[in-house]
């Protein structure tokens, strides 16, 4: 990809964030997945890591391997010409100098923007503010080394930490990390958790960065997001499990012997072309 290019599509990226109109992203797991929602006239595209690597057959949590990753994320983002962001988890790597190689072929993938998590592991300690402040500042240096911006949202997984009982502790420390983050170089702050209208409420008026809120089915609507000031809104696996609900009932159907009307609804040949290439892979 033209580095020119690459920059300015990082830098209109950023700026979705802050142009008043909530940044939506039903994340994907695919090329055709990406151009799907740029046909649909969305102007950016998020990977989700969870269902990237749920349509390998593996667990979330770097289970699939680092070059696995920058494969399908560099054919996602060669697929369209929007601006495409993904979720990276950890950063593939527990030192600072893994994490600078993660980065690195990330830039080079020709993704504009990366989701980096705080979490240790799942539903436990997260890492010490401190060291991810220096985990973000270094993928900052690294992308600035490189002349190509990298837009960083940093998740921050407070509210999945078992180290926090009470919501309102986890809140305090979601703001707490969120101003460090901030400081230390990260463009949006990314509180994953209930996404209830009165705790959103309170992380807007107390976080100054743009805000990703994970939608998910128990969260507050789309406007009312949009309403209270949030920047973005990203739905995790969810895209990627509801349609495998429905190849499983596909599934269920044609093993009961029943008929064929779970195929009412699909789209045909020539519709599905118009999402793909026609030429051969590069």
């Amino acid at each position: 990809m033209n580095a020119e290019f690459q920059k300015q599509k990082a830098q209109d990226f950023l700026l979705l964030h802050t142009r008043g109109d909530l940044l939506i992203l039903p994340n994907v797991w695919n090329p055709i997945g990406a151009r799907i929602l740029q046909a649909k006239g969305y102007p950016a595209v998020a990977t989700a890591s969870a269902a990237i690597s749920a349509s390998l057959g593996y667990r979330d949590g770097e289970k699939i391997r680092r070059s696995t990753l920058i494969d399908l994320i560099s054919r996602i983002a060669g697929s369209v010409e929007i601006p495409v962001t993904a979720d990276i988890e950890s950063g593939y790597g527990d030192s600072i100098s893994e994490l600078e190689e993660t980065i690195s072929e990330v830039i080079d993938s020709g993704v504009i923007g990366i989701n980096l998590e705080d979490s240790l592991e799942e539903g436990g300690a997260l890492r010490p503010v401190e060291g991810q402040c220096e985990r973000i500042a270094a993928v900052k240096q690294i992308a600035a080394s490189r002349g190509l911006p990298l837009v960083v949202n940093a998740r921050i997984d407070s509210y999945l930490s078992s180290s926090f009982k009470e919501k309102d502790e986890a809140t305090e420390d979601a703001v707490s990390r969120a101003n460090a983050y901030s400081d230390a170089g990260a463009d949006c702050v990314y509180p994953i958790g209930p996404g209830d209208e009165a705790t959103v409420r309170v992380l807007r008026a107390r976080i100054d960065l743009p805000i990703n809120i994970l939608a998910t089915p128990e969260a507050a609507t789309l406007s009312t997001l949009q309403a209270i000031g949030v920047n973005r809104v990203s739905f995790g696996p969810f895209v990627f499990r509801s349609g495998l609900k429905k190849f499983i009932d596909i599934a269920d159907r044609l093993k009961s012997k029943g008929d064929y009307s779970c195929f009412s609804d699909m789209l045909s040949k020539e519709q599905t072309e118009e999402y793909l290439l026609g030429g051969h892979e590069t």
